[in-house]
């Protein structure tokens, strides 16, 4: 039977950072996104009034700005070779973040079978984002579910890979979970935990059970 492997993407495939925050250090913003990153955390803010507020700091964002960010960042090591063996297993790999599509569905050209974040206009911006296409946790379980149908699997094949609260939905309803340099809101939830910077490693810890 096929395996769903879903990622997240701010502090789990990126170390010790998110998009926003890599997208901001285009523009010199990256203190304020920093300080937003922290208030959406401790839950003092929702993902629509951060994806607002983030919008409004790039008001002067290009394309350039974008693939800079994509291309400097922190990555883990090994995402490529990770997701070319999991093809290569049969299975089915996805990316599920509430950042920006338009950073998000980068990946697709790294292997991944899809990559969903939440809905921003296009850049450079003209249009305000649309509250409506921000994502949750609750909505990366949705997704997750759509993915399931897509690719002809169930929750009960799936493995999850995130490290913060927006993954706590998605942890709690299947079998599977690999905590990545986690923080406490997924203490004791995860089946595996992986501190370090090479996805390879954390992806051995479910390798093997097929």
């Amino acid at each position: 039977m096929a395996r769903l492997h879903l990622f997240d993407l701010d502090g789990t495939l990126l170390h010790g950072t998110s998009a926003p925050v890599e997208i901001s250090r285009q523009l010199g913003l990256e203190e304020e996104t920093v300080t937003l990153d922290r208030e959406i955390s401790a839950g003092l803010i929702g993902p629509p009034e951060y994806a607002q507020r983030v919008h409004a700091l790039w008001a002067d964002l290009t394309e350039a700005h974008v693939v800079a960010a994509f291309e400097g960042a922190p990555w883990l090591a090994r995402i490529r070779e990770v997701w070319t063996e999991i093809r290569g297993q049969g299975d089915y790999c996805a990316v599920v973040s509430l950042s920006p599509s338009f950073f998000v569905e980068r990946l697709t050209g790294w292997g991944a079978h899809a990559a969903y974040g939440s809905r921003f206009p296009a850049v450079p911006f003209t249009e305000p984002v649309d509250p409506a296409g921000v994502l949750s946790a609750e909505a990366k379980v949705h997704i997750a579910d759509l993915l399931c149908a897509e690719f002809g699997v169930t929750r009960d094949e799936c493995v999850a890979y995130g490290d913060s609260l927006s993954d706590k939905a998605l942890f709690g309803v299947v079998p599977v979970s690999v905590a990545v340099n986690a923080d406490r809101h997924l203490a004791g939830l995860a089946t595996h935990s992986y501190m370090g910077i090479d996805l390879w490693e954390a992806y051995e810890l479910v390798r093997s059970g097929r």
